[in-house]
């Protein structure tokens, strides 16, 4: 790819809109309204690769105009195919782009949903309506640097039709602020209504009281009915809801809209390893008395606390199979993290990948990540297609990129709302354990879905 460094900053937010909004296969990884360190990806490409988990294949395609070739590859898994890809780009990745080593060298960017770590660690699994991973290679790209306030704009050499980086001549005026959502969506349906919510809370601590698991990560599913612009739903849930891994990835008529919390893994180069699982919720209090009494009371749980450190157990045990022996470190333990809604228990685990392992190895490892299915996993995630009944799809998944120079950031989709041609879906759930009073339970999916539901228009009446 060839690079420019833009003379002036750009809003992140007006590049996107006036530049890629209406790309069909586009996407922004947001470090937030008021980032000032840190970096934002923003971009378009036309080469997509997308899973199907129920036929065991991955299929590239390419937008060529207006057709599309499409090839079935070689790869039954996601994991197969960004294997091999990667390998090929990375012998060119000697950072001859202008982003700082250890950020995104382009790469591909996008989703890996909950059912492709089903697949990988065998356990069963139900059909979801998207696909099971979707990973687009970026022609077009602009990079923020929040630190140093330099926007560098990308595009590969053979991808620009006219001059090199006339399309940045598309930036306008500033945009109007994010538009007010739409009245009235469609019928609002739980897949679980809080009556059965109830029993499947009941069913899990049944499980935990016979031995079959310590804990299970228990989630639901809204569907909400009509039409939603997906660039719309995000602008007003980054300024709701702001978040370090906020995203925004469009891919033929399927868009995930994130305002997630939770960074899932991030390798550098070198091989250095970081996950941050988050375990354990308050919702933030209307004073600042009450805020402080909630955020005393998150602390001070019993049943947080060792939800949080079983995750932390199974993630360091994830970690230690494709880390050097001994380099698997807690660097941060049951620290609290704030947010506009909500405060969070979050613990850091790090580790140096043994000779040979790759980022891509490294998190399917990992995945799905312990914080979205409990422990033990297996067994945790067996139960869990039992009693969830349905497809979790793109959300427990994680989203983010995978660099041609080892790199990887991937954030957990969680916080987060799908949005196809019929509607919206949002994930929300929480960890059982034998502690859990189920009323709270019931309440925690109620206080997570809160903020995405407004961005998309629907009041809490509605929600029922």
């Amino acid at each position: 790819m060839r690079s420019r460094q833009l003379s002036t900053w750009i809003d992140p937010e007006i590049a996107f809109v006036t530049m890629f909004a209406a790309s069909p296969r586009a996407f922004w990884l947001d470090s937030g309204v008021h980032a000032s360190s840190g970096f934002s990806y923003l971009g378009d490409g036309t080469e997509l690769l997308t899973a199907s988990v129920p036929n065991g294949t991955v299929t590239r395609s390419t937008a060529l105009g207006d057709d599309t070739e499409t090839v079935v590859t070689g790869h039954s898994t996601i994991f197969a195919a960004l294997r091999a890809e990667l390998a090929d780009e990375s012998a060119g990745a000697s950072n001859k782009n202008g982003v700082p080593a250890g950020e995104f060298s382009p790469g591909w960017v996008g989703w890996i949903g909950y059912e492709a770590g089903a697949e990988i660690c065998g356990t069963p699994s139900h059909p979801s309506r998207y696909p099971d991973a979707a990973v687009l290679r970026p022609a077009r790209m602009l990079v923020f640097d929040h630190t140093a306030h330099t926007v560098t704009a990308l595009e590969q050499e053979d991808a620009a039709a006219g001059e090199p980086f006339d399309w940045l001549s598309q930036l306008s005026d500033p945009i109007p602020d994010p538009p007010h959502p739409p009245a009235g969506p469609g019928s609002v349906r739980w897949r679980h209504p809080a009556p059965r919510y109830a029993e499947l809370v009941e069913e899990a601590q049944a499980e935990i009281g016979r031995g079959n698991v310590y804990q299970l990560c228990l989630t639901n599913e809204i569907r909400i009915d009509g039409s939603f612009t997906a660039v719309d739903v995000y602008r007003r849930l980054r300024h709701s809801s702001p978040s370090h891994h906020g995203g925004l990835i469009v891919v033929d008529g399927v868009s995930l809209v994130s305002s997630s919390p939770e960074q899932f893994l991030r390798v550098s180069p070198d091989g250095r390893v970081t996950t941050r699982p988050i375990k354990g919720t308050r919702p933030r209090g209307r004073t600042p008395e009450r805020d402080a009494q909630l955020e005393a009371e998150l602390i001070g749980s019993d049943k947080e606390r060792a939800e949080n450190l079983m995750i932390v157990d199974l993630m360091r045990n994830d970690l230690g199979r494709v880390a050097i022996t001994g380099s698997v470190a807690v660097t941060q333990l049951l620290a609290v993290e704030s947010y506009a809604q909500v405060h969070q228990l979050v613990s850091t685990v790090t580790a140096r990948l043994a000779e040979g392992v790759s980022g891509v190895d490294a998190v399917q490892s990992a995945f799905p990540a312990g914080s979205m299915t409990g422990a033990p996993k297996i067994s945790a995630m067996t139960i869990l297609d039992r009693l969830e009944a349905g497809p979790r799809g793109v959300y427990s998944g994680a989203f983010g990129y995978f660099g041609a120079d080892g790199a990887v950031d991937l954030a957990m989709v969680i916080r987060s709302i799908v949005i196809d041609a019929g509607g919206a879906s949002i994930g929300t759930g929480g960890g059982i354990t034998a502690l859990s009073v189920i009323d709270e339970e019931i309440e925690e999916t109620r206080v997570k879905a809160a903020a995405l539901l407004t961005a998309l228009g629907v009041s809490e009446q509605e929600v029922g």
